[in-house]
């Protein structure tokens, strides 16, 4: 089984005839998906995704990938295939067009028409190709063949890739549901097919590949969500992802069953059903949708509100409304219902929404006490009828962590796949496929880009060091004045902290171990303005470790006269 090497060097150059394969994001996390494929000098993009902060991020809005490897290279891109329109697999497009705006952008209806709409509020009008499953297009050298595929979000697809290196075929994300909502299921004839052809190279979704068996169908939740809208005596509250059309049919389906009224609440919510809507993915009957500025004029008993949040993302609907932050008051009796998964990584986030909506008197009904919610990914037995389906002479596990790359690649192996063939990479590792077999030949840098506001790239990993010692153990800064000539001190220090939990007359006492210090370097002749910042950073560095055990970030201030 061939596995990344912390010692790997750059690439050698391609050999004639060989396939590279580079994923840019989506191996050891779930998100930032992105793989680069390359062919005579050529490059084809399979997604262009982000990936959300977590706790240990602050101030961080988006991860981006890292396209420094392609940066230099973008004049070679023949397009960009978008498997569906999750944020893991198109947030980060309008952050590549702004490099370079006409990559031709290839995905279905739907994929395309959410990603137009987002690329609208950048401005960037982008060139583009719709394609249905079934069809074949080539770009380049690179032949794509598109495949239907079940999965969280209508419309997602799978593609295999041709060229005479041999037949990749990257499955997206998806699942095997045999009733799914919307009729379509994944084309596992047109896999069998390929497999009969010959799959040089399987790369399939691993998210779920540790949990056995297979998923249930979507349509199971279709009645529990029904009950638990006609059970709730007052408001309910329905949080999903902005994307999730087939959860927010259900959800409208039964409202109208039970004569409610439905509003969307969130930006990114009414924009991505509006699109749904006028493309005809969402049936909405005539009536039944209100504008939530107008909610609070209707009898409780007879709305369901639809918003984000679902994740405890912190400026979403359902975490402002769990701190009374927003115009919407959740009250005694109503439902607040989670209508997804739980992103790994999320729960603290999650659990806090939780307790502040409960706080507020209403009942919540999630993942954990109802059947609301099922995966949009293949499961282990999924994963193992895909395998047999295909029979590829490669494998290589991606989007997920390493226990779902790891389980993936074990299930390959007992599927036949030799275990020298099964290919474990991660963000940055080269892979080339050269004369049937795929093997890891290098890396590039692949490292994390932060979105910060307006800021991409500007926050390193340093800054948010900085924020997390600043978040945890508060600032002290100390002003000193010294001559500029000899070093000396001439006024000061003044301390002054924030966050330390130190209580400011402690520093009086201290005082005077610092002048001591300072005196001591203007004797030896110290006259370098950084070694006398260092002197001061040091000696408060120490005292306040040894007196409160405590690491502030230390800030010294030194001023010549």
């Amino acid at each position: 089984m061939s596995h990344p090497h912390p010692e790997l060097g750059p690439p050698p150059a391609l050999p004639e005839g060989g396939l590279r394969i580079v994923a840019l994001g989506g191996l050891g996390e779930i998100g930032r998906n992105m793989a680069v494929f390359e062919y005579e000098g050529r490059l084809l993009i399979v997604d262009c995704g982000v990936l959300f902060p977590e706790p240990d991020q602050p101030g961080v809005d988006l991860i981006l990938p890292d396209f420094e490897y392609i940066r230099d290279r973008l004049d070679d891109v023949e397009a960009l295939v978008l498997t569906h329109a999750h944020e893991d697999h198109i947030g980060a497009v309008p952050y590549l067009l702004r490099e370079r705006r006409d990559i031709p952008l290839i995905g279905s209806k739907l994929t395309l028409a959410l990603i137009e709409a987002k690329l609208s509020e950048h401005r960037i009008q982008p060139a583009k190709l719709e394609v249905i499953e079934g069809e074949r297009h080539r770009f380049g050298p690179f032949e794509c063949e598109f495949f239907a595929v079940n999965h969280s979000i209508p419309d997602a697809l799978a593609v295999a890739i041709r060229t005479p290196a041999g037949i990749v075929l990257h499955t997206g994300d998806f699942r095997m549901d045999q009733l799914p909502s919307d009729g379509r299921l994944t084309d596992l004839g047109g896999f069998a097919r390929l497999g009969s052809e010959g799959v040089d190279l399987l790369m399939s979704d691993s998210t779920n590949a540790e949990v056995p068996g297979f998923v249930t169908s979507e349509r199971e939740i279709g009645p529990v969500i029904d009950e638990v809208i006609r059970t709730s005596e007052q408001r309910v509250i329905v949080a999903s992802f902005a994307s999730h059309v087939h959860r927010i049919q259900q959800v409208m389906d039964a409202a109208a069953r039970h004569g409610r009224k439905v509003a969307l609440v969130g930006r990114s919510m009414v924009r991505n059903m509006g699109v749904a809507r006028d493309l005809g993915y969402l049936k909405v009957p005539q009536g039944l949708l209100v504008d939530s500025r107008a909610i609070e004029s209707w009898p409780p008993e007879d709305v369901v509100l639809v918003c984000t949040g679902s994740q405890g993302e912190p400026m979403a609907a359902l975490s402002r409304m769990a701190n009374r932050d927003h115009p919407i008051r959740v009250a005694e009796g109503d439902t607040v219902l989670l209508a997804s998964s739980l992103v790994p990584g999320n729960e603290t986030a999650v659990n806090k929404v939780i307790n502040g909506l409960t706080r507020w008197g209403a009942r919540v009904v999630h993942k954990g006490n109802a059947k609301v919610h099922v995966s949009g990914h293949a499961a282990a037995g999924e994963l193992l009828y895909v395998l047999n389906l295909t029979r590829p002479s490669n494998f290589m596990p991606v989007h997920g962590e390493w226990r779902h790359l790891r389980a993936h690649a074990r299930l390959a192996e007992l599927t036949g796949v030799p275990e020298d063939h099964i290919v474990i990479a991660e963000d940055g590792v080269v892979v080339d496929l050269v004369d049937g077999r795929a093997r890891i030949v290098g890396a590039v840098h692949a490292g994390y880009v932060y979105v910060d506001g307006s800021s991409v790239g500007e926050i390193t990993d340093t800054s948010l060091k900085d924020r997390r010692i600043l978040g945890d153990e508060g600032f002290i800064s100390v002003v000193v004045v010294v001559d500029s000539a000899t070093g000396k001190l001439t006024a000061g220090p003044e301390i002054h902290a924030r966050g330390s939990g130190i209580d400011p007359a402690q520093f009086e006492e201290f005082i005077p171990q610092i002048q001591k210090a300072l005196e001591v370097k203007a004797a030896d002749g110290v006259v370098d303005m950084q070694e006398i910042r260092r002197v001061v950073r040091r000696t408060v560095g120490r005292w306040v470790s040894d007196t409160y055990r405590r690491r502030p970030m230390i800030i010294p201030v030194v001023l010549e006269v």
